[in-house]
This record gives C-alpha cells, sequence and structure tokens, in this order.
C-alpha cells in the first residue's frame, strides 16, 4: 500500500477542527496533499493500510476523465452545477476526494442525499479510483461456520454479507470462487446443474452472473482489473478440458478462448506480468502435470512450460496453493508447509520461508493462500482451548526473512470453524 507520510497528515490533521470526523479529515488530507504535489513523496506502511496511489495519478487526469455508463445500479455523469457534492468545491476536485476515501465510508456517504446515493450506487467511483490508481484489498471469506463476510484490513471489520439466494444443494455443495472488479462470484452445483452466484459490491447484493458457455468445475482462474480468465476443470460428465474462456465483468458476458494445449483439472491459475498463468493439476484422473502453460492475450496464443511445477499435485491434494505478489509468484507447498518462491529466468522454486498454520494435515484443503496487495496472505482454522477459529496471517515478502519479518496476525474470528472453504481478495 501507499500513503501520505505521517508527519504529513499528522500536522494536516492539527489543524482541522475538532468537529471533524476521520472520514473528512482523510478526504481533506489527501485533496491537498494531492494538489500541492506532496502526495509524490509517500511512504509505505505509515499506518498500515492496503491503499495504493499511484504517485502520478494527477498528471493527465483530465485527460482521463469521461463520462461513464454503468451497469444496473443506476448512472452518474459528471455534471456541473449549483448543487455541488461538497460545497466549496468543483465537482471534479470533489469527486477526486470521494475516490480516495475509504469505501467502507461509502455506506454512510449514500445516507447523506440522494446526490451521494445516486453516485455510490453507480459505481462511477470505483471506475475513477482505477484511473487514479487507488486500490484497497478487501477479505470474502466463507468458513464451516460462517456465511460469506468480507473483512477490511484498513478498518479491522468484519462485515457480514447478505444471505445468497441460493438452493440447499449449491449451499452444502463444493463452491469456487473468484473476485473479478467490483464482484465476487461463486460457482458451484445446483439441482439443476452448474450456477454461478454473484455478489455485487455496488449493489450489494446477491444475482445469479450468466453462465459460462461451457459448464465446468475445478478449474483454474485468476482476474486482473475487470476481467477474469477461468481454464480447464471438469464437465457435468467428468470430462477434463482444456478449454478455456473470459470473464468481462463490466460486460457481464463470457468469450471463449483457444484452448490450452493440455487438458487439466485441479489447476490454478494467476495473471503475472500482463499474462494469464495456469500450473498443476491432472490430466486425467491418476496422473499429475508438472508443465504450466502461458496465455498471451494480445496474441492469443497458449505456451507450454516445462517443468513449471515440478511434482505436481495428487488427486487427494487441492490445486496448487498459489499467490503474485509485485509480479513475483509464490505456492505454498502442502507437504512441507513452507513457502516457495518462483525464479522465472531459471524455472526453479526456492524456499523463502515456513508457513505460519499447518497445509500438510489436510493436504492443502481448507487453508486459503492469497495475495492481499503487497502481502502474502494465509487464512487457516486453529484449534485452541476457546474453540474453533479462524487466523488471518500477513507477511510482506519485501521484507525479507530476517530480524523481525515474521508473519504478522491480521485477524482473528472467532465462532468460524476451523475450515476455510472459499476466500477470495477484491482490490478496487
Amino acid at each position: 500500500m501507499v500513503v501520505a507520510p505521517h508527519c504529513y497528515l499528522s500536522q494536516l490533521f492539527r489543524s482541522f477542527d475538532q468537529e471533524c470526523d476521520s472520514s473528512q479529515k482523510y478526504l481533506i488530507g489527501y485533496l491537498v496533499l494531492a494538489k500541492t504535489g506532496k502526495l509524490a513523496k509517500v511512504k509505505r506502511d505509515t499506518f498500515d493500510t492496503d491503499f495504493v496511489v499511484d504517485n502520478g495519478y494527477h498528471r493527465g487526469l483530465k485527460k482521463k476523465r469521461s463520462v461513464v455508463k454503468t451497469q444496473p445500479g443506476g448512472s452518474y455523469t459528471d455534471r456541473r452545477s449549483n448543487d455541488c457534492l461538497l460545497p466549496g468545491l468543483h465537482d471534479d476536485i470533489a469527486l477526486d476526494c470521494l475516490a480516495l476515501t475509504c469505501r467502507s465510508e461509502y455506506p454512510s456517504l449514500a445516507c447523506l442525499n440522494k446526490r451521494f446515493n445516486s453516485l455510490i450506487r453507480s459505481g462511477y467511483l470505483y471506475k475513477l479510483r482505477r484511473q487514479l490508481g487507488v486500490i484497497e484489498h478487501w477479505v470474502y471469506l466463507a468458513c464451516s461456520l460462517m456465511p460469506w463476510e468480507a473483512f477490511d484490513p484498513f478498518r479491522r471489520r468484519w462485515m457480514r454479507l447478505p444471505r445468497m439466494p441460493c438452493d440447499d444443494c449449491f449451499s452444502c455443495a463444493d463452491k469456487e470462487s473468484l473476485a473479478v472488479g467490483t464482484q465476487l462470484l461463486v460457482f458451484g452445483r445446483e439441482v439443476i446443474g452448474f450456477a454461478i452466484w454473484m455478489y455485487s459490491l455496488v449493489r450489494h447484493d446477491w444475482s445469479r452472473c450468466p453462465p459460462m458457455k461451457l459448464h465446468r468445475c475445478l478449474f483454474g482462474s485468476g482476474s486482473s482489473g475487470h476481467i477474469a480468465i477461468i481454464a480447464g476443470g471438469s464437465d457435468m460428465a467428468g470430462h477434463v478440458l482444456s478449454s478455456a474462456e473470459l470473464y468481462n465483468s463490466e460486460c457481464g458476458t463470457w468469450e471463449t478462448l483457444p484452448d490450452m494445449n493440455v487438458p487439466r483439472r485441479l489447476c490454478s491459475g494467476f495473471f503475472m506480468d500482463g499474462k494469464f498463468y495456469v500450473i498443476g493439476g491432472m490430466s486425467n484422473h491418476t496422473d499429475p502435470l508438472t508443465c504450466g502453460e502461458e496465455y498471451n492475450i494480445e496474441s492469443r496464443t497458449w505456451r507450454r512450460i516445462r517443468n513449471m511445477y515440478p511434482g505436481g499435485n495428487r488427486a487427494t491434494q487441492s490445486p496448487p496453493l498459489v499467490a503474485v505478489v509485485n509480479n513475483q509468484l509464490y505456492a505454498a507447498d502442502q507437504s512441507t508447509n513452507e513457502v516457495k518462491k518462483y525464479d522465472k529466468s531459471n524455472n526453479t522454486w526456492n524456499v523463502v520461508r515456513s508457513l505460519p498454520v499447518r497445509a500438510d494435515s489436510s493436504n492443502g484443503w481448507g487453508l486459503a493462500f492469497r495475495s492481499c496487495g503487497d502481502k502474502l496472505l494465509v487464512v487457516g482454522g486453529h484449534r485452541g482451548p476457546q474453540g474453533e477459529v479462524i487466523v488471518l496471517h500477513v507477511w510482506r515478502p519485501e521484507d525479507g526473512n530476517t530480524g523481525g519479518a515474521e508473519w504478522d496476525v491480521l485477524s482473528i474470528r472467532e465462532r468460524a470453524g476451523a475450515f476455510v472453504y472459499n476466500c477470495a481478495v477484491m482490490g478496487c
């Protein structure tokens, strides 16, 4: 994350009226720093938040700004009138302020007046945040004793999502999840077949997502911005697939991509260096795969990479536990309880540290290994005297593995069970 230096913000906050609440202070503080050019002097971890602010976001901003038409939930245009968003500020500046504030404040802002409500529900601010390079990473989690909840690492706050209106079969069956844009997609099986339920951050509700061209499960997936790619998996008859599809969350559409070189199921996918990768998995019900595949979005071609995942994963193991931080690939080894880093130049893996939890007890199942901004996130269950809890651990790889660079406990969720069913990180 990147935020303004503590000295600048502290000085600004002391100058504010005592009646000014925290959200107003952040709005005004970011505005002043941005407009005076001091935002470029940012430092990491001033407040241990998960913001990412592009230092050069203000350069050419006027050229970037455009009227944005959004998906269902309303529309908003950058109009100019005496009915300004923030008194005394031009709407362009006011929108910058609102885009820079914590998105956990958006529900409160929507209650202020009809114009704020229309703005928040339109989704425009999230598109503007993307243009400004502002990203907050929230963790979405479903555990054995806990329905879907969202965790805000900045506020250290848990929020329960609305109940998913699915049937009992979908609730009880195995599911896969993926965060893309401002949507959380949950894939599973209903009585009538495969289904995808979508949680909209903008509308704060669940709805059915348009189905894939080819229904599947046990696939590899990854997202980048408002697009996601799903590859491989098994169809309803159990056949292992080599097909792939691209989902555009802004349009709500699926596009068929060229087939991979090798069919695979129980694999993992991710974006790195602007390309999509699939590693691990099995070509049938018995043979593990050690090769990986790279998909070039521009040329629409797949390239096979031999021995990208040595050893592969057995049928009893979970798909590879992988995460990408700062365009570097990391994996949690289910058998050795170690975190390994992928060397792109040598096509090898090197151990960087131990996991904070046991991954070998359930062959990697019930454990989440994700990237959360510039940190690695490990979510696992723990049984202790107080019962079963879910613990969120984080570690920033760039801090290295010396001194106090240990896993930090981000949060402990009690009465959630000890098994993580689904976990996704949404950055927007």
